[in-house]
């Protein structure tokens, strides 16, 4: 599994939640306190948004922990919204294109979890991409063929909706081909202006997702960054959430729903 954060409000040095916290994500990329995978060392990535429209990346295939430009650049770089991950793979190759965040435009996107059966069911994952954005398609993860069927399912337009309709698709594929578990799924996007995020799994161990409302902003993580218990809100499966400045909007995120809806038609 993988390990994220994301941070949305005021400007802010990315040290600070990547680096300087008490359970940083820096410090979960070795010893993550929640979850099955305690080290998460194969690659890392950094989405920031300043005033352009799309995101700037960083990303590298090293352990988080080792690598000094992370150091430097999350020094010296502030943002008012941004998104950070440290991966363990599933089984792909620990590339560049594998690491998370992905993008397309001003989207930006980075997910914990897995499709069971992924090597099974790549090709057609990859055959449900729409051809304008097959393009984008430089990795070879079963969460960058999520994050591009959501493209083609209607992000912009109803990026909740559209997220929840590409992971029905990916998970009743891995049904078909019958390798459990169907799908994990722990999440965050942006358009640069808003950070949405969902939790939900096919069977009861959906990925950890929390989040913590700020004076300045909102923090979404995988785990919490401090031992301030009361101070964190653990998302429930099922559940996706969206900013709005400081406010959370909790919506509905049942794509096993849809799908058994779908089957039963």
């Amino acid at each position: 599994m993988c390990r994220f954060l994301a941070w949305v409000g005021e400007q802010r040095y990315l040290d600070e939640l990547v680096l300087d916290q008490e359970q940083s994500l820096v410090i979960q990329s070795r010893n993550a306190l929640i979850g099955k995978t305690p080290v998460n060392a194969d690659g890392f990535g950094l989405a920031w948004y300043s005033d352009r429209e799309t995101p700037c990346f960083y990303k590298d295939t090293h352990p988080a922990w080792s690598d000094a430009n992370l150091k430097q650049l999350t020094h010296h770089t502030r943002s008012r919204l941004f998104l950070a991950h440290v991966r363990a793979s599933t089984g792909t190759a620990t590339s560049r294109n594998n690491c998370h965040p992905f993008g397309v435009g001003a989207w930006s996107f980075m997910h914990n979890g897995q499709a069971g059966g992924h090597d099974l069911i790549r090709q057609e994952l990859d055959a449900m991409i729409p051809a304008h954005l097959y393009g984008y398609r430089f990795g070879a993860t079963e969460s960058e063929a999520i994050f591009l069927i959501a493209q083609g399912e209607g992000l912009d337009a109803d990026p909740v909706a559209a997220m929840s309709r590409a992971v029905a698709r990916v998970e009743a594929a891995s049904r078909r081909c019958g390798v459990l578990p169907y799908l994990r799924f722990a999440a965050c996007w942006s358009d640069g202006e808003r950070i949405f995020a969902a939790r939900y799994a096919s069977d009861r161990y959906a990925p950890s997702l929390h989040y913590r409302r700020c004076k300045d902003g909102v923090i979404i993580s995988s785990e919490p960054l401090d031992g301030d218990s009361d101070g964190w809100v653990e998302i429930q499966p099922n559940t996706a959430i969206e900013t709005e400045g400081s406010v959370i909007i909790s919506h509905a995120f049942e794509p096993g729903r849809a799908l058994f809806a779908a089957k039963s038609a």
